[in-house]
């Protein structure tokens, strides 16, 4: 039985794993991490969800949640990323990362993290997702650059990046199935006389709004055709899900850094 602890334990997807585990018969809570201004610090873990009591206090002690979990789960901001990769380095604990809009610098820091520690960074922890990714990859690849790619994606009106991690994988998929650079290719806005589209491109496409889950759909247009693959999501607890399969296989890994076809075994 794997003890979990979460970072960001008072965020959506924080709060969804905190429940998931507290119903689960194979993962225990550990810790529960918050901003060092919410509400909900020292309270119990369990009752914040609805739950009965875990005896597991709500904390801001990263440093102290990563000595007492086997692995570790951060569903923060990028800017809490380095302090949590210095709490897992610090007591070696594996951890799983969910945050989302990581920059070059944080992405930097979690290749030189996963030298020491064994780490899983993926963009979207569900399953169809990472599918969706690789059947993305294949179909750029079969389909040549006559076809014109559009990503799009919606999520709830509280996103705060814009394209969201998944909708960048995505087209990073596409850009190395057609072996070409995303920077070199992607569009993220048009607006007034943008004039024709250029070949190659590929666009990016974000709504806002409600409570959208999370919608992803990437659409290859041809003459006289068109291709998309979607996947939506109609339950935060398929990525809270994902991420805990993610941790379960990571408990046993050297270090490195993996993603989710690692962790669903689609590598090879």
């Amino acid at each position: 039985m794997a003890a979990i602890g979460i970072l960001g334990a008072g965020g959506r997807m924080g709060q969804t794993l905190v429940a998931l585990i507290a119903d689960s018969k194979v993962h225990t809570l550990a810790a529960a991490v918050v901003h060092p201004d919410s509400a909900l610090l020292g309270g119990d873990a369990g009752v914040m969800v609805g739950h009965d009591a875990l005896d597991v206090a709500i904390t801001e002690d990263a440093a102290a949640a990563a000595t007492r979990a086997d692995v570790l789960i951060d569903f923060t901001l990028p800017d809490a990323l380095e302090g949590n990769l210095n709490a897992a380095l610090s007591a070696q604990t594996p951890l799983v990362i969910g945050t989302t809009g990581i920059g070059s610098v944080g992405l930097a820091a979690i290749d030189r993290a996963s030298q020491q520690i064994p780490l899983v960074y993926a963009a979207n922890y569900s399953s169809g997702m990472t599918l969706m990714l690789r059947l993305s990859r294949f179909a750029a690849a079969a389909l040549d650059a006559d076809y014109d790619v559009e990503v799009l994606e919606a999520h709830h009106r509280h996103k705060r990046d814009a394209p969201s991690g998944s909708a960048k994988a995505l087209g990073e998929q596409v850009a190395a199935g057609r072996d070409v650079n995303l920077a070199d290719k992607a569009v993220y806005a048009r607006e007034g006389l943008t004039g024709e589209r250029g070949v190659g491109e590929i666009g990016f496409q974000t709504l806002r709004g409600g409570d959208i889950v999370g919608e992803h759909t990437v659409m290859f247009a041809g003459e006289g055709e068109r291709i998309e693959l979607t996947h939506r999501a109609s339950s935060r607890e398929t990525f809270a899900r994902g991420a805990l399969r993610a941790a379960h296989w990571l408990a046993d890994q050297p270090a490195g850094r993996y993603d989710m076809e690692d962790v669903l075994g689609l590598r090879g």
